[in-house]
């Protein structure tokens, strides 16, 4: 292809151009699931966004004839960079049509960009932090998309392959059939857990409640997920961004929290899958499309667990089998069918060894990619 030309968002248009490329590139896709374009002009926005704070960005978006026809976001996170003593600059929100030479130009681009600030590798596809899509996915094509995940076509694994990435480490997603009865095990931990009074379960009702609890949950976030590959701690800002995003949209019989001694001990949220909604509207909550997805969030037959913890000196008591049983109870009550994994890292042992205990299996991986900038 000729004439590829890589500009620099700096312009409204130019931003349009950036948000709403994906949904040109996938059109026709019946099963692509769009971003929610409300969360998205404001993670791109870097007078709204924190995250812009302690971090470099730099959106581009290549043209040919005058069309967008592939975009790419530049990251280089210094607050992740001195935690963890690294020189690694990011690539993430890469979206192009199947053409190589635009494919090409963006990362080079991007790679170009890192070298100039000193970094010594690119990763990625990896956003700001863990919470934003991960990796790209490479199997597992044939299963639903959901929230939160990368969406890309096959194609994407080949470009970036092509362009010498290998990789830096993979995730995994599964699928569980919800289960009719409890693992013997489990029914042991809850009865060894249920003999004492030092732990107590919270469950909530309310999304009045939530608002209570959700800051100090992602304060303990910041503690338990500080070994996650790709986290960053959120700042106190980002906490109260981060719950007034999700709580719409959460429901409260599915998020458990345990307290000992006054102190929140552990968390778990779970989340029916709107991803149906999200589709339904086109990714545009504004006017009616937020009711399309809480109508989805009363009638899914999936539940997806997002985030949980338990405190370091908590850990091994069998607090997260406590909360996931309660998760479980009420995901039974509300006749769901089955649970999404979200994303497990693959050297995540015990967590992969919990979902397959109750039968789950791999449906989908997802894959970070690496390369040395050294030249």
């Amino acid at each position: 292809m000729d004439g590829v030309i890589v500009k620099e968002v700096r312009s409204r248009k130019d931003l349009h151009d950036f948000i709403f490329l994906p949904e040109k590139v996938h059109k026709g896709e019946a099963e692509w699931l769009p971003p929610i374009y409300m969360d998205d002009k404001l993670l791109f926005n870097k007078k709204k966004n924190k995250s812009y704070l302690y971090a470099d960005a730099i959106l581009l978006v290549a043209y040919s004839q005058g069309k967008p026809r592939g975009r790419i976001m530049g990251i280089i996170n210094n607050r992740y960079n001195a935690i963890h003593n690294e020189n690694h600059g990011r690539f993430c929100f890469m979206e192009s049509y199947n053409e190589p030479e635009v494919f090409h130009a963006l990362i080079t681009s991007v790679e170009d960009w890192a070298r100039k600030k000193g970094m010594t590798h690119l990763v990625g596809p990896l956003g700001f932090s863990d919470k934003d899509p991960q990796g790209f996915q490479i199997e597992g094509f044939e299963y639903p998309l959901f929230i939160t995940a990368a969406n890309n076509s096959p194609y994407m694994v080949s470009l970036i392959e092509s362009e010498g990435y290998g990789k830096k480490i993979d995730l995994v997603n599964y699928l569980v059939k919800m289960p009719e009865e409890l693992p013997e095990i489990y029914r042991r931990v809850i009865d060894r857990v249920g003999k004492t009074s030092e732990y107590k379960i919270v469950e909530f009702t309310t999304k009045k409640e939530l608002r209570q609890v959700i800051v100090p949950a992602l304060e303990l976030m910041n503690e338990t997920f500080s070994e996650i590959y790709g986290f960053v701690p959120l700042t106190d800002k980002e906490k109260v961004e981060f719950a007034n995003r999700y709580i719409p949209i959460l429901d409260p019989k599915y998020i458990k929290v345990v307290m000992s001694d006054g102190q929140m001990a552990g968390f778990a949220v779970g989340m029916p899958d709107v991803s149906p909604g999200i589709r339904a509207c086109r990714g545009r909550l504004i006017p009616f499309g937020l009711l399309q997805v809480l109508r989805e969030s009363k009638r899914t037959k999936k539940l997806m667990m997002m985030l949980g913890g338990v405190k370091k000196e908590y850990r091994g008591r069998g607090l997260d089998v406590l909360m996931g049983v309660k998760i479980l109870e009420s995901a039974i009550k509300s006749r769901m069918e089955l649970i999404d994994s979200h994303l497990v890292l693959e050297d995540n042992h015990k967590m992969r060894a919990e979902y397959e205990r109750v039968g789950g299996k791999v449906v989908k991986k997802f894959r970070i990619y690496q390369k040395s900038l050294r030249t």
